[in-house]
C-alpha cells in the first residue's frame, strides 16, 4: 500500500453532518502542508444535470433512470479523486451517503493500493435533525418549492436512504462517530492508516473559527436585582440590543443561537434585522439556570425568606441546588449539549452567535476555558460587552470586547 495516501470515505444518512465533518478534516489536515480535497457527490449532480433534482422521486430506488444517474455521478467523482491522488494529491475525501456495501466495495477496488478510511455519521436527536432539514432547505436547489413542500421531500429523500442503508460493520477500517457528541461509538483499523491518530483526535474535538458570546441586555428584573423569571428588555436593554446589531451589520451572522427567553431573543433580533440571511435557533438547553422556589424573588427576599438557601448557597455556589431547581453543577450537561447543538447546526460557518444568560454565559465560557469549579458561579459577564472566542486545533483566542 502507498502509505504517503488516504482515502477518507464518508458514509450516512442526510442531514447527519458528514459534509461539516468532511470540511473540518480538510481545513485542519490542511494547516499540517497536506494536500487535501473533497469530492461531494451533491455538489457535482447540481453542477452537471440540467433538471432540478431536488424532488424525492429522485432519490427513490424505483426510479431506474435516478438510480443510473446517481451511480455515473458517483464513479465521475471516484475517477476525480484517484486522479487527484494520481498527480499528487496527499488525502482525498469522498462526501456522500454511499449507504451500500456494494458502493464502498467498489471504492476499495478502485482505490487498489491506497488505504481507505470509512468514517460513518449517525446522530437520532429528532429535534435537532428538523432544525437542521429546515436550513439545508433553503439552498437554491428547493428555490421552486414553498417550505413545507421542501421539507416533505427532504425527509422522503432520507427515508429512501434509510431503506437501503447498510451500516458499517464488515469493513477493514472505519470510525462510526457520534456527529452531534463528536464521540467515536466504535472503530476498527486492520491497516497501517496515514495520519489516523491525528484524524481521529480532528473528529472528537469541538472547533470554531468565530463565536461570540452575549449576554441578553438589561432587563426589568437585572433593575430590581431579582432572578429567573421571563422579564423583556427595559428601553435601556433595547437600546444595547439596537448597538449590537449595528456592530455586528458589516459581519456574515449566518446563525444566531438564543435560549427560550423573551429577553435572549429580543437581543437577537436587531442581529437578525441587519443580516442579509441569518437563520435564528431557539435551544431550551440554553435558558438561565432555574431557581425553584427562588425563582422572581430579589436576593434580599432570599435572604429574607430562606435564610438556609443564602448561607447554603453562599458555602458552595457552584454544587448548591436550588429546592426544586438547578444549581450549575447540574446546568453543565444541558449546557454542553446546547454547545453541541450550535456547532452542529452551524456546520461550516466562519461566524455565530449565542445569547445567553449570566450563569449559562459562566458554563459556556468555562468550557472553553477549563476554569476550576469553584470559580465558574464569578467569572464576569457583562451586558455592555461580549467574548469572541476561537478554538481550533492551531488557535485558542478569547477576548472582551465592547459593542
Amino acid at each position: 500500500m502507498n502509505h504517503k495516501k488516504l482515502c477518507i470515505v464518508m458514509v450516512g444518512l442526510p442531514a447527519r453532518g458528514k459534509s461539516t465533518i468532511a470540511c473540518r478534516l480538510r481545513e485542519s489536515l490542511e494547516t499540517e502542508n497536506f494536500k487535501v480535497e473533497i469530492f461531494n457527490n451533491g455538489e457535482v449532480r447540481r453542477r452537471i444535470l440540467p433538471e432540478n433534482t431536488a424532488s424525492a422521486d429522485f432519490f427513490s430506488p424505483d426510479n431506474l433512470e435516478g438510480v443510473r444517474l446517481r451511480e455515473w455521478i458517483a464513479r465521475q467523482n471516484l475517477q476525480s479523486a484517484r486522479q487527484f491522488l494520481d498527480q499528487g494529491g496527499c488525502i482525498a475525501i469522498l462526501d456522500a451517503t454511499n449507504i451500500s456495501r456494494e458502493r464502498r466495495d467498489t471504492i476499495r477496488r478502485d482505490m487498489e493500493q491506497v488505504p481507505v478510511l470509512f468514517i460513518e455519521c449517525v446522530n437520532d436527536d429528532e429535534e435537532l435533525l428538523t432544525t437542521s432539514i429546515t436550513h439545508k432547505t433553503k439552498i437554491s436547489e428547493f428555490g421552486h418549492m414553498s417550505l413545507p413542500e421542501a421539507i416533505r421531500n427532504f425527509k422522503d429523500r432520507i427515508q429512501f436512504y434509510a431503506s437501503r442503508y447498510e451500516p458499517l460493520d464488515r469493513e477493514s477500517n472505519y470510525v462510526v462517530l457520534n456527529s452531534l457528541q463528536n464521540r467515536v461509538v466504535r472503530e476498527k483499523t486492520t491497516d497501517n492508516i496515514p495520519h489516523y491518530p491525528r484524524i481521529r483526535d480532528i473528529l472528537v474535538s469541538d472547533m470554531i473559527q468565530n463565536l461570540y458570546l452575549i449576554r441578553h441586555g438589561e432587563t426589568f428584573f437585572n433593575q430590581e436585582r431579582r432572578i429567573g423569571g421571563d422579564s423583556p428588555l427595559t428601553e435601556k436593554g433595547v437600546d444595547q440590543a439596537g448597538l449590537l446589531g449595528e456592530h455586528f451589520r458589516t459581519t456574515r451572522i449566518p446563525f444566531i443561537f438564543t435560549s427560550k427567553k423573551r429577553r435572549t431573543i429580543q437581543m437577537a433580533q436587531p442581529i437578525i434585522a441587519a443580516q442579509a440571511e441569518c437563520t435564528h435557533v431557539a435551544l431550551r438547553e440554553f435558558d438561565e439556570i432555574r431557581s425553584g422556589i427562588c425563582d422572581s424573588l430579589t436576593y434580599d427576599e432570599i435572604r429574607e425568606r430562606h435564610p438556609e438557601i443564602h448561607v447554603a448557597r453562599s458555602m458552595d455556589k457552584y454544587h448548591y441546588i436550588y429546592p426544586g431547581g438547578e444549581g450549575y453543577v447540574t446546568l453543565q450537561s444541558r449546557i454542553q449539549l446546547g454547545i453541541k447543538k450550535a456547532l452542529y447546526l452551524s456546520g461550516r460557518a466562519e461566524h455565530i452567535v449565542i445569547i445567553g444568560h449570566q450563569a449559562v454565559n459562566r458554563m459556556i465560557l468555562s468550557y472553553f476555558l477549563y476554569r476550576r469549579l469553584e470559580d465558574v458561579p464569578y467569572i464576569f459577564i457583562p451586558q455592555d460587552r461580549y467574548f469572541h472566542i476561537v478554538s481550533t486545533q492551531t488557535k485558542k483566542l478569547f477576548e472582551l470586547k465592547r459593542f
